[in-house]
């Protein structure tokens, strides 16, 4: 099944490229490997590592090679446009890598998603660049922690959050014309780790 590229941002090649960009300039220096861009992207280790050796060659990422086999994936923080890409991914594909690490800290959420127009220009709907995030936490979390999750993503990503939050019951259950809508629409779920176990 052909899948409509991203209206995001169309200067990427694709949309896997796009989400390769973001979990590398978006995930605060960590290293990553083609098994964690697997789970991210949901693209193959074939198509992944394609495009890591793309921009590696390019010299915007660095890798390091760990025994026989192992490489992990990083940004190459001294290439001259290494600023200029960290702006145009934490605004176009960063809400994904920076909410999902924003929101693993943050007990008591069963699931979250981002949705709205973000959601849909993320899968290839036409319309105007958006102008904030829109994101459902789903669960009963601490709203402090919750708060400084945002905030930190907010500053990061330099657009306003909008969340909404919802019990796992009321998602599960509700027929309501907000909950309707939502699950109608574009949803782009977010991996938290602590989900993951």
């Amino acid at each position: 099944m052909k899948v409509r590229p991203s209206a995001l941002f169309p200067l990427f090649r694709s949309d896997t490229q796009g989400a390769i960009v973001a979990e590398l300039f978006g995930s605060q220096q960590r290293e990553i490997t083609v098994a964690d861009l697997e789970l991210s992207t949901g693209a193959s280790a074939p198509t992944l590592s394609r495009e890591l050796r793309r921009l590696t060659t390019a010299g915007v990422i660095d890798a390091k090679k760990y025994g026989s086999r192992l490489r992990t994936y990083h940004p190459n923080t001294s290439h001259p446009l290494y600023h200029a890409i960290s702006e145009i991914v934490a605004y176009t594909y960063g809400p994904v890598p920076m909410l999902e690490q924003a929101l693993s800290t943050v007990e008591g959420i069963k699931a979250a998603f981002i949705y709205g127009s973000w959601a849909a220009r993320r899968e290839g709907e036409d319309g105007p660049p958006p102008n904030d995030i829109d994101v459902l936490v789903i669960g009963v979390p601490n709203e402090d922690s919750l708060n400084v999750a945002l905030r930190d993503a907010e500053s990061w990503l330099r657009r306003e959050i909008n969340v909404t939050r919802m019990t796992a019951d009321r998602w599960a259950t509700s027929d309501d014309p907000f909950t309707l809508n939502v699950k109608a629409r574009p949803l782009r779920a977010l991996r938290l780790s602590s989900l993951r176990g």
